[in-house]
């Protein structure tokens, strides 16, 4: 019995990362879509029918070129970042409550903020192991930055603790039955929203890949594999918070058409911005998260913990 459930443990998670991949392939096909409508142009188009083969075409070309390694680079670290990147991605899908039921736990968020703060090691080795200053300033710049807003994302994520009073995911859809978190507190979800943007490196925060600045940011010396994983991580990420904003504001029930139809919606949002706003000025940035998210984000939460608080003495 114990081998039965442990096949179908890792059968699932097998499912998963398939999917998961399966997903990151075509989300990058509607982002080129997307992009070229909105410069008012065709996007990829000759791959297939509208273009439907353009990501396996890229896959074929990235995984297929040259892998370069530079001469003076820490061999193991350099080749082991990217891939430890993209299995921190996919292991993040463990804590969401899918149909099987798969790796449904009590404390699916805290499990969900420790893989999420690990991400920023790799980024950090994955810059420095290459030996190069130009990556070395671009993990310098991405890893001040998520550090930054990874404590403005933990103390709006408990503010959306305390509404619920559950470390587990599955209690955001009980207490979403009948209004979204989404109207009764829209400013702490649009501060989720914006620090999703920047922990996900992404339009106006992209500054860890700020090609204008930094030739390319931390992965200038990857090419080949090594690049398509950081890439793959990168994307996997953008799907990962598109369903955690649809699960903690947007009241998704899992395993229901509506659920999917919002995250897609998430999706497009993290599109739209990019093909709308231009990049960000670093020291505005980090001063948006110090200075403004931080004092919000802690007075947010006083305030929710008091009203749980009170709600807690008034049932006991």
């Amino acid at each position: 019995m114990i081998l039965e459930d442990l096949f179908l443990l890792i059968f699932n998670m097998v499912v998963i990362i398939v999917c998961v991949l399966a997903s990151v392939a075509f989300l990058t096909l509607m982002e080129r879509k997307i992009l070229g409508y909105i410069q008012i142009r065709k996007g990829p188009n000759k791959a297939g029918l509208i273009g439907i083969l353009q990501p396996f075409s890229d896959a074929i070309k990235l995984f297929s070129k040259e892998q370069t390694f530079p001469l003076m680079s820490n061999l193991i670290l350099y080749y082991l970042s990217p891939l430890i990147n993209l299995f921190l991605a996919l292991l993040l899908w463990i804590c969401i409550p899918l149909a099987t039921m798969n790796m449904t736990f009590e404390f699916s968020f805290l499990f969900f903020v420790s893989i999420s703060s690990l991400g920023v090691y790799t980024i950090m080795l994955a810059g420095w192991s290459s030996n190069s200053n130009y990556s070395m300033l671009g993990s310098m710049r991405s890893v001040a930055q998520t550090i930054s807003y990874e404590v403005s994302l933990i103390l709006l994520l408990m503010s959306f603790l305390f509404l619920i009073i559950s470390f587990n995911i599955i209690d955001l859809f009980k207490f979403q039955e009948y209004i979204w978190f989404l109207f009764l507190c829209f400013p702490l979800c649009l501060m989720w929203l914006v620090t999703s943007l920047a922990e996900t490196n992404r339009t106006p925060f992209d500054f860890a890949e700020g090609e204008s600045e930094l030739v390319s940011g931390f992965n200038v010396e990857y090419s080949s594999g090594g690049f398509a994983m950081i890439f793959l991580s990168e994307y996997a990420n953008i799907l990962f918070m598109s369903l955690m904003c649809s699960l903690l504001f947007l009241g998704s029930m899992l395993m229901t058409l509506g659920f999917f139809m919002k995250m897609i919606f998430m999706v497009m949002i993290w599109v739209w911005v990019r093909g709308t706003l231009p990049r960000y000025r670093y020291d505005k940035l980090m001063n948006l998260a110090w200075k403004s998210y931080l004092p919000v984000s802690l007075n947010y939460l006083m305030f929710f913990y008091m009203i749980s608080m009170s709600v807690f003495t008034l049932f006991i």
